[in-house]
């Protein structure tokens, strides 16, 4: 959990489509080669964390697929380029926005081809409420232990719509670990495997704030 600031980011997707006329791989010149302006452009937003934000932020640009093409001797005329990005600030958000797309344009200038970004800001950051912050760690504490339970920890770049619902009302973001198996710790790998042993722990956990909640109220 995590008591002041965000506890999860922003979590933005994009597209950039490159296009130029593509030609024969044995005659470049004679065309626009559109795989220049995507390995230009793939260097190029990995500079945006490095050299447009101060080192006291942080943000993630990761690319996610490329596509283009359909034979090793023809250069293709459209390329597309998807990936995401991740942050904690408005401002940043808006700055990696914003160099991406110029970033984009100006490769894709460079070669003679276009480049068309389609820039989605999907969740906005989750950021906990105080009050009840400390009402889960309590919770989570009489359960498992207050050693057991980090009420402090710092901001991660997963995202998740229950931000929304924080926008709205207070409340806070619970994440409860799955062990410490290799096959546990990632469940974006393929290789994941939810620990069943873990379940009464997130039962008891709803168990034990609600008891917290009714012997408060009475």
């Amino acid at each position: 959990m995590t008591r002041n600031g965000p506890q999860l980011a922003c979590a933005d997707h994009w597209t950039v489509t490159f296009k130029g006329t593509g030609g024969h791989g044995g005659a470049p010149e004679k065309s626009t080669d559109t795989t220049m302006p995507v390995a230009q452009f793939i260097l190029g937003i990995q500079s945006i964390v490095s050299r447009n934000m101060s080192a006291q932020d942080s943000a993630v640009v990761s690319i996610g697929t490329v596509n283009g093409g359909m034979s090793f001797n023809v250069m293709p005329s459209e390329i597309i380029v998807t990936g995401t990005t991740r942050c904690h600030r408005p401002e940043i958000r808006d700055l990696i926005e914003k160099r991406l797309t110029e970033i984009a344009e100006g490769a894709a200038a460079m070669s003679h081809c276009s480049a068309v970004v389609d820039y989605v800001r999907g969740y906005p950051p989750l950021i906990n409420t105080r009050i009840e912050t400390d009402k889960a760690i309590a919770a989570a504490s009489a359960l498992v232990g207050a050693s057991n339970v980090d009420g402090d920890n710092p901001p991660i770049n997963a995202a998740d719509d229950f931000a929304y619902m924080l926008r709205e009302r207070p409340g806070c973001n619970v994440m409860m670990g799955n062990g410490d198996g290799p096959q546990w710790k990632n469940n974006h790998m393929p290789d994941y495997d939810f620990n069943d042993e873990a379940i009464p722990y997130g039962s008891a956990y709803w168990v034990s704030i609600v008891n917290q909640e009714l012997n408060e109220a009475a």
